[in-house]
């Protein structure tokens, strides 16, 4: 695995406080929100690294880590297990201890380490397994609601909760479902990273909504009743008479529901796009233009 540097990708120095990684990250996700740059075919991969990279840095414990041990900050604890292991072994065996075996990443260190301990004492160490990584596609229906999917990782079929509310680009961990660890080791975890499609009526940013309804004149105009689509089913509306072309209105609490947070939702904002009748006949034409004269 390449070196990621996390700082770079929010645009912050190492000393950054918590709060100006905060600020940054923020600022990063709305620009590369990839349903705010459907033509950029980097916009995706762009945002899940503004994630990750904000995962780990907003984390102290993480962060931490990761200014020590770099792309190996994930095995930071059995790289410190492996290094104690190597010291208690030196001293029995009377030979001399060097830091220099741990200066480099914790694969070099891994490969010394078997290298040198020999067939016997290696197999004592414990390490824990590989991550994986997986993406999983939903449509925004599916994202809506929360559901149960199954999933086939190295043949073996994990059942698994999407709560509701989840959004495009963020990643999950199912702990212990990753690669099998060594010599007993604990199994590394699966990292699930949601790909969710646009919607053909909706647009979601954040828990918010956006849709556009179209009104014939006549209603626009004097005023009714409509019956609009949402993503939890029908809806009546009352139009105001003289509405005007592209204004908007809200619906509170009908957006998208909050990622684990039950019973909230965003809001549902309609924007109105008068249609203008067609094939008129000279009867309806000639009644617009007495209309016009009053």
């Amino acid at each position: 695995m390449n070196f990621i540097d996390y700082y770079s990708i929010l645009g912050v120095d190492k000393s950054a406080s918590q709060k100006e990684i905060k600020t940054a990250f923020r600022k990063l996700a709305r620009k590369y929100h990839p349903d705010l740059n459907p033509n950029d075919p980097n916009a995706k991969k762009n945002f899940q690294q503004i994630n990750e990279a904000n995962e780990v840095l907003s984390d102290p414990e993480k962060r931490k880590k990761y200014d020590q041990y770099g792309k190996d900050w994930q095995h930071a604890e059995q790289f410190e297990n492996a290094k104690q292991y190597q010291e208690q072994s030196a001293d029995k065996h009377d030979t001399s201890y060097s830091e220099t075996h741990f200066q480099g990443d914790f694969s070099d260190f891994f490969e010394s380490m078997f290298g040198q301990a020999g067939p016997g004492r290696s197999r004592q160490v414990k390490f824990r397994g590989e991550d994986y990584n997986a993406e999983l596609h939903l449509n925004l229906t599916d994202a809506y609601k929360t559901q149960k999917q199954t999933l086939t990782v190295n043949g073996k079929n994990i059942r698994i909760t999407i709560p509701a509310g989840i959004e495009n680009g963020q990643t999950i961990k199912i702990p212990g479902h990753g690669g099998p660890g060594i010599n007993g080791g604990p199994n590394g975890d699966l990292y699930i990273t949601f790909s969710i499609t646009n919607h053909p009526k909706f647009k979601r940013l954040g828990n918010n909504i956006y849709t556009t309804v179209e009104l014939d004149l006549y209603t626009a105009v004097l005023g009714g009743e409509i019956t609009i689509d949402t993503l939890d089913g029908k809806v009546k509306l009352r139009v105001k008479p003289e509405t005007q072309n592209e204004s908007k209105i809200k619906l509170k609490e009908k957006g998208f529901p909050v990622y684990k947070s039950e019973g909230q939702f965003g809001d549902l904002f309609i924007t109105y796009s008068i249609k203008i009748p067609t094939n008129l006949t000279a009867q309806q034409k000639e009644l617009f233009f007495q209309l016009s004269k009053l």
